[in-house]
């Protein structure tokens, strides 16, 4: 059975930074793409950040490109979104996200993913 959990939420003030981890386990043997989506209430949730399975090529949201950025140094560490410069507009419920489908095209949609964290709160206090 695949497991994400994710850690290293928290609130700070706006301008301050967080690192959220990823740690998985169950996964087949094989290669995955992996993300963060984020959710604020009321809202749909959304793509923040991608790294491809060959931890060569990333992707970020407009909203985020500059502040946040992901890793994955090796494919048994934790992916990594370290969040810099945080702003009340970033609050919400973080997400991590494996997709399923090995060897794959980088995706930007949650349908897409097969599997999900419990997910993580962060704050960006005004």
């Amino acid at each position: 059975q695949v497991q994400l959990r994710e850690s290293g939420g928290g609130a700070v003030q706006a301008g301050g930074s967080l690192t959220l981890s990823c740690t998985a386990s169950g996964l087949p043997t094989g290669n995955y793409n992996m993300a963060w989506f984020r959710q604020a209430p009321g809202r749909e949730r959304e793509f923040v950040a991608g790294i491809h399975w060959s931890r060569i090529s990333t992707w970020y949201a407009d909203a985020v490109k500059g502040r946040f950025f992901i890793s994955k140094y090796t494919a048994e560490e934790p992916v990594l979104l370290q969040m810099n410069n945080l702003l009340p507009a970033d609050t919400a419920v973080y997400y991590c996200a494996a997709d399923g489908r090995t060897n794959s095209r980088m995706s930007i949609k949650a349908a897409t993913y097969d599997d999900w964290g419990q997910g993580t709160q962060v704050t960006g206090a005004s």
